[in-house]
């Protein structure tokens, strides 16, 4: 059996148009991190006060950031780094709201951070456990390295 399309030309110009979709999209990103960076960084310096709660948002616009280039680089994305900007992003929900929230609401939350925490080690146990094999194609590259 073959994998073969029966099209070639136009299977290469659609992946070549998904390409550049991708591209696109991928500046669209960054460039709105960069802006939204810039304005929690404007608002800092205005207000003359750092919080925990600024800077765990400015560590996910950076992780966001550093997810776009690795994504760039290899071409593929990494499971974990979506996990690691979830568990921060609702540890600064559970700093920035804890005083609204009732005890189960807490506790949800933390159980939430603690389940992405054991999704990340799983990934990583099976990574290390199980790794990909190289492809040809693919040129060696690993998607959860």
């Amino acid at each position: 059996m073959t994998n073969k399309p029966r099209h070639p030309l136009v299977a290469r110009l659609v992946v070549g148009a998904l390409a550049y979709v991708e591209l696109v999209g991928l500046g669209a990103i960054t460039i709105a991190t960069v802006i939204a960076g810039g304005q929690e960084l404007y608002e800092m310096v205005e207000l003359r006060r750092v919080t925990l709660a600024d800077l765990l948002l400015l560590f996910i616009y950076l992780e966001v950031l550093s997810m776009v280039a690795v994504y760039l680089e290899s071409g593929a994305l990494p499971v974990r780094m979506p996990l690691y900007i979830a568990m921060v992003a609702l540890a600064r929900h559970l700093i920035l709201d804890m005083k609204g929230f009732t005890e189960w609401q807490v506790i949800a939350t933390s159980v939430a951070i603690l389940i992405l925490a054991g999704a990340v080690l799983v990934i990583r146990f099976g990574h290390s456990r199980y790794p990909y094999e190289v492809s040809r194609e693919g040129g060696g590259r690993e998607r959860d390295g």
